[in-house]
């Protein structure tokens, strides 16, 4: 009994053995007998091949709804910093190349474009036009100044004058004779100071 014993004991070890084994190593299937007798060891065995996976294939998470549908929203974000993300990489390369870069401000118009243009506006435009305190004395200062204010724009200027009121029409009135009064008592021929009497002279007339 004791021998029986014994062999049905090393019977189940060499079982347990083929088990880890067969855990390790890959299987083997038996394929068709090779040509002739003299066919080597193992020909006539065919190894399974084993499965694989790719580091994207690995590493790839299912994904969620969120990732999958972007709202409209999150788009314009994403897009405003890819935006942002191209500019600052561009920037940086031009720097590494030697090439400055140079922020071009466009150009604001002069005071006396800003003032031609609301007097061209009142003329042309009556029903778009709007008051502003700030061209009108613009226009006021420096009407007598036939470079700054052409005679074309004097002409619109003195019908916009028709219509000045209260305290602006008197200090216009004011400062015109003062001007006139100063330049009767030069004796001078200079065109320019000609020309301003004569604007001065026509401001007075409209106003008085």
């Amino acid at each position: 009994m004791a021998h029986i014993r014994n062999s049905l004991l090393a019977l189940s070890q060499i079982t347990d053995s083929s088990s880890e084994l067969s855990a390790v190593f890959p299987r083997f299937e038996t394929g068709p007998p090779g040509p002739g007798a003299g066919a080597p060891p193992g020909a006539g065995l065919t190894q399974r091949p084993r499965p694989t996976l790719s580091a994207s294939e690995f590493n790839a998470k299912p994904a969620t709804e969120e990732e999958e549908e972007l709202t409209a929203e999150e788009r314009r974000k994403l897009e405003r910093k890819l935006k942002k993300e191209r500019k600052k990489k561009e920037k940086q390369l031009l720097r590494e190349a030697g090439i400055s870069i140079k922020k071009v401000e466009p150009k604001k118009p002069a005071a006396s474009e800003l003032a031609l243009a609301y007097l061209t506006s009142w003329s042309e435009n009556p029903e778009e036009w709007k008051f502003q305190k700030t061209r009108q004395t613009w226009l006021l200062l420096h009407m007598y100044d036939r470079e700054k204010v052409p005679d074309k724009y004097f002409t619109i200027l003195l019908d916009y004058l028709q219509g000045l009121q209260g305290s602006a029409r008197d200090i216009t009135v004011q400062k015109a004779e003062a001007f006139m009064k100063d330049l009767d008592g030069s004796d001078t021929e200079d065109p320019n100071l000609l020309e301003k009497c004569e604007r001065i002279r026509q401001v007075l007339q409209l106003l008085s």
